[in-house]
């Protein structure tokens, strides 16, 4: 009887087992339903988000902010809405005003109006929606139309001009569809390799023409000395010539007589000094 009864034991164990483990699971999976279907009736939205209530899929004018929100499900829907900055970079092709071609990138800061982010999901959707339909033709549709005003030359002397406009006409483009535009940089702005040979070969040419002007007025200026000086000069023998009388060369020549009598060359009919010998003698004493 001990035998049997043992064996009896041994083999009951494996149902209670099976019976208690299925018991477990089922408790398990009625608590997380519980908490599923409680979880329906409560909305959480994170930190720069904001929430669109949706009432059969229509858009209520209440705005979800931060934190837990009571819904009613199948009732009410929530879709999140970010409203922190995002940046987007967009690239975008232009002619400048003498018909060139202009390359730029811009770094665009947007974030959504929190106030009216229902009208915003509303109008045209999410964010990757917006950024699509919204933003990257916005900015293209403006580049082209601000870059149309400027030349080449003027692009990249007043850049910041250009900026400027480019912000004014995208604040008033974007406002219509409840964004808001924190900053706008051109990162980049470039032109086409023959117009960039080009501005450097005028940049050399203006340079060479500099050069050749500062060395011409140099050359000028040297001019001037050597007149200058050759009238100095002129001026200083037309002094002498007219300050020189007879008497004077006379008495300059006895002065550097060494007491020798002059040469007289034959048959000249002149000596080389016409001096009185009276003059030389008293000038020996």
């Amino acid at each position: 009887m001990n035998i049997e009864s043992s064996s009896q034991t041994l083999a009951a164990n494996p149902a209670r087992k099976t019976n208690s483990d299925i018991s477990i699971a089922s408790r398990m999976i009625l608590a997380l339903l519980i908490l599923a279907i409680a979880s329906s009736f409560f909305a959480i939205i994170g930190a720069g988000q904001r929430g669109v209530l949706m009432r059969f899929g229509e858009v209520q004018p209440q705005i979800l902010g931060e934190g837990i929100h009571v819904v009613i499900p199948l009732l009410h829907t929530v879709e999140k809405i970010s409203v922190r900055v995002q940046k987007q970079e967009i690239s975008a092709e232009a002619s400048s005003k003498d018909l060139q071609d202009v390359y730029t990138k811009v770094a665009l800061n947007w974030h959504v109006i929190p106030t009216e982010a229902n009208l915003m999901f509303q109008d045209i959707g999410d964010e990757e929606v917006v950024v699509d339909r919204i933003i990257n033709p916005a900015v293209e549709e403006v580049l082209k139309a601000i870059v149309a005003k400027y030349t080449a030359e003027e692009i990249i002397i007043r850049r910041s001009d250009v900026k400027a406009e480019v912000d004014q006409l995208l604040l008033s483009r974007l406002a219509p569809y409840h964004l808001a535009i924190d900053d706008i940089s051109l990162v980049h702005v470039h032109f086409s390799e023959r117009f960039s040979d080009a501005v450097e070969a005028k940049q050399i040419a203006e340079q060479e023409a500099k050069r050749a002007g500062f060395m011409a007025q140099k050359a000028i200026r040297e001019a001037e000395v050597r007149v200058n000086l050759a009238r100095g000069e002129a001026e200083a023998h037309r002094l002498i010539l007219d300050t020189l009388t007879p008497e004077i060369l006379r008495r300059q020549a006895i002065e550097r007589w060494d007491g020798k009598l002059p040469l007289i060359a034959p048959n000249s009919g002149s000596t080389l000094f016409d001096l009185e010998l009276e003059d030389l003698m008293t000038a020996n004493r």
